[in-house]
């Protein structure tokens, strides 16, 4: 017989409530935690790695060619500065020769040198007929030389200059608002002229030089060889 003050014994329903009440919050807990920690890992693995991943995916080619190039960065064109992870180049706009506007992008396919110059720039100037003469030796479907001027003022000067030094071959390509130059220098790719980019048929950076270099050497048709896999 049970006396007044004793609490009769649980059935094994009530225990099994008693026992979900207790834990149930604890479960919630536990479990909103674990997917707040997933949501950050997957964040920062879309937002960090995960586009250190996407470029090199992107950039396969142009990783391929940094390793046949570097031992060619030598001589006279031993100031490229060959990158160990390419990188996809920022989408660049400006003119064509028939003065409609062109984009990078479009380059796809082929391996390009990529060259901004000014009629200012003395080390320019100097460099023009070389990188003529690469392009009139090397220029295919494959590969071209892409001078990009970016005089901003009396911009007859810069064809008017090509002409007077017997440019044949290179396209007269312009950017007279020098939007293109700013735009590398936000990229932290170009801080003065000449600036001359090589860039994989993917479109990703393979190296970059600041200042002049003789194009149409021996040493630099072969790094453009290795670069185009030639």
């Amino acid at each position: 017989m049970t006396e007044d003050n004793e609490t009769p014994p649980m059935s094994a329903a009530e225990k099994r409530r008693l026992i979900f009440r207790l834990v149930a919050p604890h479960v919630v807990i536990v479990a909103v935690a674990m997917a707040a920690a997933l949501y950050v890992v997957l964040y920062v693995i879309k937002g960090g790695r995960g586009k250190e991943v996407n470029d090199a995916n992107q950039c396969l080619i142009s990783q391929m060619a940094t390793k046949r190039v570097a031992p060619f960065a030598k001589g006279q064109v031993a100031a490229l500065n060959v990158q160990k992870n390419p990188r996809p180049m920022d989408e660049l706009t400006f003119k064509a020769p028939n003065d409609t506007q062109t984009h990078l992008s479009l380059f796809k396919g082929k391996t390009v040198l990529l060259n901004l110059w000014a009629t200012w720039c003395v080390p320019c100037r100097q460099e023009m007929p070389a990188l003529d003469r690469l392009q009139q030796t090397l220029g295919s479907s494959d590969f071209e030389v892409v001078a990009i001027n970016i005089d901003t003022a009396r911009l007859e000067r810069p064809k008017a200059f090509l002409n007077e030094i017997n440019v044949k071959d290179l396209q007269y390509y312009a950017d007279p608002s020098a939007d293109v130059f700013q735009v590398l220098k936000r990229a932290g790719k170009v801080i003065g002229l000449p600036t001359t980019i090589l860039i994989g048929p993917d479109g990703c950076e393979i190296g970059t030089m600041a200042g002049p270099a003789e194009w149409d050497s021996e040493d630099a048709k072969a790094l453009i060889n290795a670069a185009a896999n030639k």
